[in-house]
Formats: C-alpha cells, structure tokens, sequence
C-alpha cells in the first residue's frame, strides 16, 4: 500500500524503502515509528495510518505526527480513513498529547475536504521544508559541533 500511496501522490518512483526497512522501525529494538490498520468486514487490511511522536515547545506536550494515511480507493467514503484518525485522536486524548498533525499536497482537494469536514484546520502560514540527498551530505560535512 506505501507503494499505492505513491501512485496515488504522482511520486511512483520515489518509494526506495523495503519491506524489511518498514519492519525494522515499526518492530525493531526501539521503534520509533507505530502503524494501525483498517481492515474491511472479511479481513483484509483496506488502509493503515502511519506516525510518529513529536514534540511541541509552546504546549510542552508530545503530539502524533501522522506521515501516512491510506485508503484503498475501492473503500474510501466507507468510514475507514474518519476510524484511522479517530484512533489517533484517541491515543492522543489517552495519553495527554497536545495535538495530531499531518501535511496534505495542496491539489489533493478530496483529502482536504475530508479533513475539514472532521474539524482539522489548515496551516497555510506555515512552509515546509526539507533536505535530502546531496544537500544533506554537504549540510551535514559542514557541522562544526561534534
């Protein structure tokens, strides 16, 4: 499905990770990434929601960031993905974090729409950014703190 899900994001050769990677950070030593599946009435796993804690320095709490949520095309609209995000909430209400949070690509106006339709707001004065690959490596040989 993580495969699917890149599809579905116009990214389909962006995928590098393996099976055995996503085992090694959901069920390794010390995992630091959590997963939950959707599953239909027969079984069959239908969506999963992939996150991760973070932490925010204003309300001195953890939060869930939620990298991946999925549902299989043939299934959406039936509850699973609202089930998924009701889980988190509820993990988040149980153990005192101070909010789920997730990014969503800005043409993806069924997702967004579906996610105020559940009360999430967007952040639209905030700009993500990233650095991966070369810029990585040479960001990363230019530290001076060891």
């Amino acid at each position: 499905m993580v495969i699917e899900l890149a599809v579905y994001e116009k990214e389909p050769d962006a995928v590098t990770a393996t099976p055995a990677d996503l085992e090694g950070a959901l069920f390794g030593e010390k995992p630091a990434l959590f997963a939950h599946v959707a599953e239909d009435e027969s079984g069959a796993i239908v969506g999963f929601a992939l996150w991760f804690l973070n932490y925010s320095t204003w309300l001195g709490k953890h939060g869930i960031y939620l990298e991946d949520l999925y549902v299989k095309p043939e299934h959406r609209g039936a509850g699973y993905g609202k089930a998924l995000l009701a889980h988190l909430a509820g993990i988040c209400t149980e153990r005192g974090y101070g909010r789920l949070e997730w990014w969503v690509l800005d043409w993806n106006t069924s997702a967004r729409g579906f996610y105020e339709s559940i009360g999430a707001k967007g952040l639209s004065e905030w700009i993500p950014y990233r650095v991966t690959g070369d810029a990585l490596t040479e960001l990363a040989a230019s530290r001076t703190m060891d």
